[in-house]
């Protein structure tokens, strides 16, 4: 697989992984917004006076943050996910090279993925 074709589908992964956390952190700080903004209009006074743009703004303050930093928390964990992958091929292939007596520098690296890569990707699935 080629490298920019590799790098297209991370891209379109992260991207789909960011939308999806973002919806459901939306949804989730909606309602707690919509949730304390109906329990302050029937606790205090003052907040009930408070016109209705007010609380819709604050309402859309709380979805906003739930979407921003779900969206970011779930993009972080899956690049983590990614570098810890990554981590574990590079471990395979300097082990791998140091048998074979090779130094592992970044060209011998890439050449040991790309005679292993299927092999990787078989033992992963």
């Amino acid at each position: 697989m080629s490298t920019r074709l590799r790098h297209r589908e991370d891209v379109d992964k992260a991207h789909d992984i960011q939308k999806r956390a973002a919806t459901y952190g939306g949804v989730r700080a909606t309602a707690i917004g919509l949730g304390l903004a109906v329990i302050a209009h029937y606790s205090w006074p003052i907040f009930r006076r408070q016109p209705l743009a007010l609380k819709g703004f604050l309402v859309s303050t709380f979805t906003v943050f739930g979407m921003v930093f779900s969206a970011e928390n779930a993009l972080q964990a899956h690049e983590a996910e990614q570098r810890f992958v990554e981590n574990d091929v590079r471990k395979r292939a300097r082990y791998d090279l140091a048998r074979r007596g090779i130094v592992a520098t970044e060209t011998e690296i890439a050449k040991w993925k790309k005679e292993n890569v299927k092999g990787i990707e078989s033992s992963d699935q």
